[in-house]
């Protein structure tokens, strides 16, 4: 049994915290604010994760600094993640949020490098949807981390009978196929929501993995990775799945809502909003080009309409495959 605490109590949060949990570890879930961890506490629920119950073995705190655990998963949102990670307690980090940090362009574990150098680092991604895990339905995902031993640890600690955990060594493309597929997924929304067909949300879907793989090899990774869980699986996930943020803001802007009023009245946090400017601009700083990431920047900027971003793409220079 390890001592498993998990950063942020969202959604994805309390789910990796049942997932901890389930898999026999200590766990303790941190809230920001000391009121909604007192109600967690006392309802041994979360009303962003509604009809799952906390185990009782779960401790729930808004006191960051009393925390001791043998890893930290941090399940907060990548634009708020800097904030908590300067006071993070000494330990492994697992970063379990997808996204580039708008302000810096920077990567989530280039981030925590930054700010704790030589802290251990590993990240959890791949197709999972909170609501799932917590209930215990089969999923698989990626631990990826440079060493191995950080690896295996992570790995033995949170799998379980029907959560299968892959090793990677690629850090850096696990992080990009989690934040890219959030942007493809805003794109693949719209065009459904436009009623743009399915011959082209299954092609937007397969270009844009082709710009996910490019975007890996410019920065360091590994274009393989994204064949992987980490990449097409999150990639299919979010761009299909009902369930997904990114997918249904898309899907609202497709059907000609205005973005404001779309985040207004969503429960959690689109990723893809803030990624889509990042990423198109940190990949210009590595030579790298994403046609459909950086329309979708200039639809969500106001710049242009989502069929003239779409005549544009069609338009482009013919190329081979």
């Amino acid at each position: 049994m390890s001592r498993i605490a998990i950063i942020g109590a969202g959604a994805w949060g309390t789910a990796l915290a049942v997932q901890a949990a389930r898999a026999g570890n200590a766990v303790t879930l941190w809230a920001r604010a000391p009121g909604r961890a007192r109600e967690i506490a006392a309802s041994r629920e979360n009303p962003r994760l509604p009809g799952i119950t906390l185990d009782r073995a779960i401790t729930v705190t808004a006191d960051l600094a009393a925390i001791a655990a043998e890893a930290f998963l941090l399940a907060v949102p990548v634009q708020h993640l800097r904030a908590v990670a300067r006071d993070l307690p000494p330990g492994p980090a697992v970063i379990c949020a997808k996204g580039i940090e708008a302000s810096s362009q920077l990567l989530p574990s280039e981030m925590l490098a930054e700010l704790a150098p030589g802290r251990p680092l590993a990240v959890l991604t791949g197709p999972n949807f909170a609501a799932e895990i917590a209930s215990g339905l089969p999923a698989a995902a990626v631990i990826a981390a440079r060493e191995a031993a950080l690896r295996l640890h992570v790995m033995a600690s949170l799998a379980s009978d029907n959560f299968r955990l892959y090793g990677n060594d690629d850090p850096i493309g696990a992080e990009l196929g989690g934040a890219a597929k959030n942007v493809i997924a805003i794109a693949a929304g719209a065009v459904t929501g436009a009623d743009l067909g399915e011959n082209a949300r299954a092609a937007l879907i397969t270009r844009g993995l082709a710009e996910m793989a490019r975007l890996a090899q410019a920065l360091g990774g590994r274009a393989e990775t994204m064949t992987g869980l980490s990449g097409l699986g999150d990639l299919v996930l979010t761009c299909t799945g009902p369930m997904s943020r990114n997918f249904s803001l898309g899907l609202a802007l497709g059907r000609g809502e205005a973005l404001p009023a779309i985040l207004a009245r969503q429960r959690g946090v689109a990723e893809g909003v803030a990624t889509a400017p990042a990423l198109v601009a940190r990949a210009a700083r590595a030579g790298c080009e994403l046609p459909i990431c950086a329309a979708v920047a200039t639809v969500l900027a106001g710049k242009t309409g989502l069929r003239a971003a779409m005549t544009a793409l069609l338009a482009r220079p013919p190329r081979d495959e």
